[in-house]
């Protein structure tokens, strides 16, 4: 009967560990997984985080404007300030201020912080 009684023991802490290193383990992926949706950005994330800094925006016609990034819309309507104008790599136009209609932009690019 002791012997039953230690062998049942022995059993149980032995299957008692494995529970505890599996939980360990899920615990620890949680806490990866957790952090790397964390490090996820949407593109709204993105926006948010460059209004009023420069951005370059290009065009569905190769042309690109540069400048501070004012705001923008739900359809991408951008509204720049200090705005130039470079086609081929080229600055053809100062305009201070200007906005410009979202179905033209191909995409928003920001230099990153120093």
């Amino acid at each position: 009967s002791s012997t039953e009684s230690t062998t049942t023991a022995q059993q149980q802490t032995q299957s008692q560990a494995p529970v505890t290193d599996e939980a360990a383990v899920a615990s620890s992926a949680a806490t990866t997984t957790t952090t790397a949706v964390a490090k996820k950005r949407s593109p709204s994330d993105f926006l948010k985080a460059v209004l009023g800094r420069t951005v370059n925006v290009r065009l569905n016609s190769g042309t690109d404007y540069r400048g501070i990034l004012a705001c923008l819309d739900g359809y991408m309507n951008i509204a720049m300030e200090q705005a130039e104008e470079y086609v081929d790599g080229q600055l053809k136009a100062k305009h201070g201020d200007c906005f410009i209609r979202g179905n033209n932009v191909m995409y928003i690019s920001s230099q990153k912080r120093m």
